[in-house]
């Protein structure tokens, strides 16, 4: 009786034509992902809307830039949202960030009376969930009759804000979404830079993550 130990097998093995047109398929796609995942992740889809939903913890640039924005849209309200803020709390006159944002409006000037903080409870995680629920709630027991939303966010942010409080708002308010431009970094060419890179692959894994949540529980 013949042990054979090794035996003879035939197999299919990439050509180096192949690794050359597998590379730069490669290379393609990369490029695509790089220069199209900013502009798919900082999305711009504002509608008609009764009022402008700004997020707290916006910079206060971004905050300025808002307050344009509801005097060019024909907003009814300025609506802030915001967590308990995780430093100074103990210090500081305002302690979340929905009333440090108001505060700053009245303080470049918005009129007072046009402004109204909806602040949030402290969570550990889905904290951008938990203000679009404090948001919810509020409406349901506002006077004011709210059918539509536009909320201002910042770079690559939006997109995954804007899905979130689409989920939480969602069939009864309408959501638009407008994201501020960010001065951390040069949006064209975020690879470039610590901060740019950090921030956008970031929320690509942030927004992959949100996708498999159910944001209406």
């Amino acid at each position: 009786m013949k042990i054979r130990l090794i035996r003879r097998r035939e197999m299919w093995a990439i050509t180096w034509e192949g690794w050359v047109i597998a590379i730069a398929g490669l290379i393609i796609t990369m490029v695509l992902i790089i220069t199209n995942i900013h502009p798919f992740l900082a999305v711009n889809a504002p509608i008609k809307a009764d009022i402008l939903v700004v997020e707290g913890w916006l910079p206060d640039y971004a905050v300025e830039s808002a307050i344009a924005e509801f005097n060019k849209g024909g907003y009814r309200k300025l609506v802030t949202t915001g967590l308990p803020v995780s430093k100074g709390h103990y210090l500081a006159q305002y302690k979340n960030y929905a009333e440090l944002t108001a505060a700053t409006c009245i303080a470049l000037g918005f009129d007072k009376n046009k402004v109204v903080a909806v602040p949030a409870p402290s969570v550990v995680k889905h904290r951008t969930a938990a203000s679009a629920i404090a948001l919810r709630d509020w409406l349901a027991t506002s006077a004011l009759k709210v059918d539509s939303i536009n909320l201002y966010s910042i770079g690559t942010h939006a997109r995954r804000s804007w899905m979130v409080f689409k989920e939480v708002l969602n069939p009864e308010i309408k959501v638009g979404i407008i994201a501020a431009e960010s001065e951390d970094y040069n949006s064209q060419e975020w690879w470039k830079s610590s901060a740019g890179f950090r921030t956008v692959t970031g929320e690509i894994i942030a927004y992959i993550y949100a996708r498999f949540v159910n944001w209406k529980a």
